[in-house]
């Protein structure tokens, strides 16, 4: 472990560190950028010469840097530093033996942080840290260091030069001004440019023409955001030639080397100080369940959160609104349905008792003939979402979905506009850990067969750079297998439900009790389509995990690979086990039972189901309304803030055992802010978060015809899920990378698909 005198050459005890509100080094200046975790083995054993080990100074602080040895340290210590420190001008102390594993671990965090000095950075870590039985690594990026890669990653940042966005003149100046005014209350309070008109040039950062950026002060010119981001870009490039794998802060973390990769909050989001961050900015007037009725502070959530995170919020906000109008008019179609249910012809035909029309019986043997008056109540429900307003709903609705991803398209490339992506090229991306522990394994094996020829080993050589299509069969053939049977078993499962469902109704229809007997068909359902939710939501889990499995099976190259590969695998499993059954409701239920005397039977005296009297939609809509409301109250509830919770409670119990077992030297230390963001939860990215509301969007759109209701409650779920996902990614998540993105990726194209499909399912 490695000391360097940088702080005017003394050790400073950790209990009398200045409290700067954990967001910067010991000297409350220099800012911490990112912070790096890995546990730790307490040992008391002597110290043994030339044997690796852990840094165990008590009271005292570790600083990694790159600059200069305090002249006055002794020679002796500079003797050994020059034989055996990784690390140029730097001091080693070393302990007891480790296991191999864990030499192995320390050899590569040494090698590891020593070439991240050696590329610019600064690091501090505590020697001895009684917390958890962690050691916090802090990172910090000079100017120097920002400035070069700010140019090598052609980040943009604004310039002096101003230009004036034009505005639209006559009538439509005035109407943006009224809307403008009248929503004035709706708007975050956020802070704004005093001139929204006047806009700064942006231009990729280039050190020799520094003269042209506005560049008041070097600490604040580059924001956190960008800091993290840049910081994070050289972890994901720096060698580790001790590590199996070539390079990268995600190998060291496959590896368990480090335990944990994060850039730092900006401060507490609800202590009692005066001091705003952004932190709390956007806790106020964004992540509280107060502020449902306001906009979003979109250009606040990008800024802290990044491009990538900002666009998901833009879509999920617009697709909100655009629920409105849908909502309105699904209640129009509605009480259109309430006010016409008296002068239903079909309906009062039904419910007029003069009229005696006997009906064959639902099933074999026991069930009797019966008259048709008795599903009166049934026939009248039924008009309420099967009326002629339907059919204008279902035509309103396609044309709904089309609107929704143009006007999408068209906010997208505003947001481009406006964030300066519009030169934003596709970003080079290194090799997933896996991708590069498959070419090691490769060139292994390739090494240890003969060689015939020179032609032949220079084409070794280039195979064994990438792997080829035959590397790849094995999992794509596992894959196409895989799949197949999970969508077998989702029709399995449904085909499982519909066998209930004949059976159940044929065991109440043999029941002496006339209560039973008259409510088979309610009973059947409502059972049923419980029994259809619990299914779809175990299966959606289990296909998550699938997915994933079979995804890191077919070895994809970049990360951007594998999370396009792994949303199409779960989007096509969930797609399959969410609409299957109400496909069957809204396509094959009632169409293969028969007629009188020559019925169609699933087993020996059990029939096909039929339709209600007044046809399948009051059922559709029983299943659809049952299976969404349910989807989403259960995932939201329990999956996406129980469980949470539960983890981070289960982690704090077990850092409160560890910590009881450390001495309690350090309980006065007030925890510091890596500290605290080391209990929440890690970002896991954004496909939970889209896959929601893709198959919510599918529910609204494809089947709406048979519930007009649906927009309604998606609009509510929504208004809560906005808040629910901004709480989460406020208080409850680490603060995740800053990732740059002009669009939603792929999830545009299977939007576009689900409108497309919503075309022909409506008609």
């Amino acid at each position: 472990m490695v000391i360097n005198n940088f702080l005017a050459g003394a050790h400073v005890d950790v209990t009398e560190r200045t409290v700067s509100g954990g967001m910067h080094f010991q000297d409350s200046k220099r800012k911490v950028d990112y912070v790096l975790v890995y546990h730790y083995r307490k040992r008391t054993s002597h110290v043994g010469v030339g044997s690796p080990g852990l840094l165990h100074r008590p009271g005292s602080l570790a600083i990694i840097s790159n600059g200069e040895t305090d002249k006055n340290q002794p020679e002796q210590q500079q003797q050994q530093q020059g034989q055996d420190a990784p690390c140029p001008d730097t001091e080693i102390i070393h302990l007891g033996p480790l296991d191999v594993l864990e030499e192995e671990k320390w050899e590569q965090r040494n090698e590891f942080e020593c070439n991240l000095i050696e590329a610019g950075l600064e690091i501090e870590k505590d020697v001895e840290n009684k917390n958890q039985g962690l050691i916090f690594v802090r990172i910090h990026a000079p100017w120097n260091v920002l400035s070069r890669e700010a140019e090598f990653l052609k980040i943009k940042m604004p310039t002096k030069k101003t230009y004036e966005i034009k505005e639209e003149e006559g009538i439509i100046q005035k109407l943006s001004e009224i809307w403008h005014k009248f929503t004035e209350p709706l708007q975050p309070k956020v802070p704004r440019k005093n001139n929204t008109r006047m806009k700064n040039l942006s231009y990729p950062f280039s050190r020799e023409k520094i003269y042209l950026y506005n560049i008041q002060d070097k600490e604040t010119f580059f924001d956190n955001a960008i800091r993290s981001r840049i910081v994070h870009e050289i972890l994901k490039r720096t060698y580790s030639t001790k590590a199996k794998t070539s390079k990268g802060i995600n190998t060291l973390i496959a590896n368990n080397v480090y335990e944990a990769a994060y850039p730092l909050h900006d401060g507490e989001y609800e202590d009692e100080s005066k001091e705003m961050n952004d932190r709390k900015l956007l806790y106020q007037e964004w992540a509280r369940y107060g502020t449902f009725y306001k906009f979003q502070p979109i250009d606040l959530i990008r800024k802290y959160f990044g491009e990538k995170i900002g666009m998901y919020f833009a879509w999920l906000g617009l697709y909100t609104e655009f629920l409105i109008p849908s909502s309105i008019v699904g209640i129009i179609v509605f009480l259109y349905g309430c006010v016409t249910i008296e002068s239903d012809i079909p309906s009062k035909e039904m419910c007029d008792h003069h009229n005696a029309f006997t009906m064959c019986p639902l099933c074999d043997k026991t069930c009797d003939y019966w008259n048709l008056s008795t599903a009166c109540a049934i026939a009248r429900a039924s008009h309420l979402f099967d009326n002629p307003a339907t059919v204008f709903f279902s035509i309103f609705m396609a044309l709904w979905a089309t609107m929704f991803l143009e006007n999408w398209k068209r906010l997208q490339m505003r947001l481009c506009y406006l964030w300066d992506l519009t030169g934003l090229g596709e970003e080079e991306e290194h090799p997933r850990p896996e991708y590069e522990t498959k070419i090691l394994q490769k060139k292994s094996r390739t090494e240890k067969s003969k060689r015939i020829s020179q032609d032949e080993d220079e084409k070794d050589e280039k195979e064994k750079e990438k792997l080829t299509w035959k590397d790849r069969t094995p999992g794509y053939l596992v894959n196409l297998a895989s799949i197949l049977f999970m969508i077998s078993l989702t029709f399995s499962l449904v085909f499982g439900v519909i066998v209930y469902r004949i059976t159940t109704a044929a065991a109440l229809s043999m029941s002496t009790n006339e209560s039973t007997k008259s409510n088979v068909r309610v009973t059947v359902t409502a059972t049923a389509v419980i029994i259809n939710l619990v299914v779809i939501l175990i299966l959606d889990e289990i296909y998550g995990m699938v997915a994933k499995w079979l995804t890191e099976m077919e070895i994809p190259k970049t990360e951007k690979a594998f999370e396009e590969r792994l949303i199409l695998k779960a989007f096509l499993l969930k797609f399959v086990n969410s609409y299957a059954p109400i496909f069957y409701v809204a396509f094959f239920k009632g169409r293969f039972v028969g007629r009188p005397g020559k019925y169609v039977y699933v087993f020996a005296g059990y029939r096909m189901e039929e339709c209600a009297p007044g046809g399948c939609l009051m059922e559709l809509c029983i299943q659809l309304s049952i299976i969404m409301l349910g989807k989403q109250l259960i995932q939201n509830n329990v999956f996406e803030i129980g469980v949470p919770k539960l983890k981070k409670l289960f982690r704090k119990l077990k850092d409160e055992r560890s910590e009881t077992k450390e001495s309690n030297s350090n309980l006065s230390k007030q925890p510091q802010q890596w500290e605290l963001d080391y209990v929440l939860e890690p970002f896991t990215g954004l496909t939970p978060e889209y896959m929601e509301m893709i198959i919510q969007f599918g529910f609204v759109t494809l089947f709406v015809a048979s519930f007009p209701l649906a927009p309604v409650f998606a609009l509510l779920n929504n208004v809560i899920e906005v808040r629910l996902d901004a709480k989460k990614f406020v208080s409850e998540l680490r603060r995740p990378d800053t990732v740059r993105a002009k669009d939603i990726g792929i999830w545009f194209n299977i939007l576009s698909g689900i409108g497309k499909f919503s075309v022909i399912i409506n008609i």
